[in-house]
């Protein structure tokens, strides 16, 4: 009887969702937080942006070609990246501003290129173009869209609207924005499972403040470069550094 009544307990629980098997992200008060500050640096090659040809519908998205630099450096540092914390259960309350996020579509070009939401909650994309878009939005398993990634959408536009999604990543810390029907359309989105997080800024810097003090791991994102892991420790009402170097 008890291995009957234990084989139906590990039954029940493996028909359980995902979101009930782990504990969501609390937000709790936090006691001498501290901070962890750094610089993303870049040392390889600042290749040139990646040409598209803009083959149709041109009297919407315009004629000739269309440039989009994956990886933009500058001053030896890399830019539209996120440094994160990994597996973060409890502290700080999540920026009122970053929750769900919308991306834009006019002149057949996602707008922003690239942006930072909650994980389930919602994405909208807005299609401000009298011609079909179909946005196509993939999570990235291993966090650059050269790996292995998976469809978490993939809805038609026919027409100027707004489609609306729950986004739940179970793996990947991100998602890369394409169109089925323009191929010369890109965009990113990070999506946050806690919020502590920063977006590079143009001098490559980060921080991530009101940290609990404790041992992380702490990870640098981008979406096309491989992504970056390391170890930090943060000291009650500290100071850490930790610089990360993409090749």
């Amino acid at each position: 009887m008890k291995k009957l009544l234990l084989s139906l307990s590990v039954a029940t629980l493996c028909t359980l969702p995902l979101a009930a098997q782990s504990a969501a992200y609390k937000e709790a008060a936090v006691s001498g937080g501290g901070s962890i500050t750094g610089k993303v640096k870049f040392a390889g090659k600042d290749e040139s942006a990646k040409s598209y040809t803009i083959s149709k519908d041109n009297d919407v998205c315009g004629n000739g070609s269309r440039e989009i630099d994956f990886v933009r450096v500058k001053d030896g540092h890399l830019l539209d990246s996120v440094v994160y914390l990994d597996k973060v259960k409890e502290g700080k309350a999540f920026p009122a501003e970053v929750a769900d996020a919308t991306v834009t579509q006019k002149g057949c070009e996602f707008s922003p290129f690239l942006q930072v939401m909650r994980n389930e909650n919602n994405l909208a994309a807005v299609n401000k173009d009298p011609v079909l878009h179909n946005i196509h939005t993939y999570e990235l398993l291993t966090g650059s869209y050269t790996g292995p990634k998976k469809t978490q959408s993939n809805v038609s536009q026919p027409e100027p609207n707004t489609v609306t999604k729950q986004v739940d990543l179970k793996k990947g810390p991100a998602m890369k924005i394409e169109c089925d029907a323009h191929d010369f359309m890109h965009g990113f989105v990070f999506v946050a499972q806690n919020p502590y997080f920063a977006v590079v800024q143009e001098d490559g810097s980060f921080t991530i403040d009101n940290v609990p003090p404790g041992k992380y791991t702490i990870k640098a994102w981008h979406g096309l470069l491989k992504n970056q892991k390391g170890s930090v420790e943060v000291a009650a009402n500290g100071t850490a550094t930790v610089d990360f170097t993409f090749k």
